[in-house]
């Protein structure tokens, strides 16, 4: 390492403070962000505004005045990529000199990093298959992913900046770190059954891109299913933490979660039963994000890698 470089890099923080974490709340912020404007695309039929992959258009990185707003909003999305790429390179240089003192803070931040060019190529074979609603779905659930990735970022800094170690913990009581397991897997059962809702409905990206085959009325009764086990172990891990002073964390979380999904459950019957309004679809896009981050966030609590 040359003299400059080791300059440049003793001025790096060596403890997580205000600034890494705002970092990692930004982190989470973005990737929530770039899966509305990613609905946006998709309900205004851009999905196919820029009709190539790297390109917009052959032999034009950016688009034509002949592709009108269509290409305008695509193009846009895809520059987002940059904004996510530089908050993962500015959170993981803010934490390279904490790489072996908060190796977790540093795994997760370069898992970030990594997913983003992934991501990327995916989005490009979404172009590739004219929008596939299978393709669409895996572009959709990798994002869900690395939402709850992000939600993990955020505690880890925020218990790190409060000095709080996530190792010498007492183990939470197993009800209530099966039931986090179980608001998991039920979040992420109804997350992925939504998107086939959703690849089922109208609201394709395109007016020429295929749709999946189902019953429409069938999918949204099997979307619906985890959605209610949810509910109730939701509910029962309230009714376990309620009382239990040490538990302050784990119970907001909890009540967050609750009032998140009953709030998604409200909008997906009110779209639903209007016809899947393009308002109301988007803000129900919003709501599956929250509700991922949501999940994460109780099951990051309820397994016992918090302080009590």
């Amino acid at each position: 390492m040359t003299a400059t470089a080791a300059r440049w890099t003793d001025r790096l923080p060596t403890r997580v403070g205000r600034g890494v974490h705002t970092l990692a709340i930004a982190s989470l912020i973005s990737q929530i962000g770039i899966i509305v404007t990613g609905g946006a695309v998709r309900l205004t039929e851009s999905g196919l505004g820029c009709s190539e992959w790297p390109n917009c258009v052959p032999g034009s990185m950016t688009p034509t005045p002949e592709m009108g707003i269509h290409g305008l909003i695509e193009f846009g999305n895809r520059t987002l990529t940059f904004v996510l790429t530089a908050i993962a390179v500015a959170m993981i240089v803010s934490v390279w000199r904490m790489r072996r003192t908060e190796p977790v803070v540093f795994r997760l931040a370069v898992g970030l990093f990594g997913v983003i060019p992934a991501q990327a190529v995916i989005g490009g074979i979404t172009v590739w298959t004219d929008l596939n609603p299978w393709v669409v779905s895996l572009h959709f659930l990798v994002s869900a992913v690395v939402v709850a990735v992000a939600v993990l970022l955020v505690n880890r800094t925020g218990m790190a900046r409060r000095g709080e170690d996530s190792v010498a913990v007492r183990p939470l009581a197993r009800p209530v770190r099966a039931l986090g397991w179980t608001v998991l897997a039920t979040a992420a059962a109804a997350v992925v059954l939504g998107t086939v809702v959703t690849g089922t409905g109208p609201h394709a990206g395109d007016a020429a891109s295929p749709r999946h085959p189902f019953d429409a009325e069938i999918v949204t009764r099997m979307h619906t299913a985890p959605v209610y086990l949810l509910v109730a172990a939701t509910l029962v891990l309230l009714l376990l933490v309620a009382r239990d002073a040490r538990q302050r964390a784990l119970r907001r979380a909890v009540m967050l979660l609750l009032a998140v999904v009953l709030l998604q459950g409200a909008i997906g019957y009110w779209q639903h039963f209007t016809g899947l309004p393009v308002a109301l679809v988007l803000t129900h896009m919003l709501g599956s994000a929250l509700l991922v981050a949501a999940a994460a966030n109780v099951w990051d609590r309820a397994t016992g890698r918090f302080p009590l």
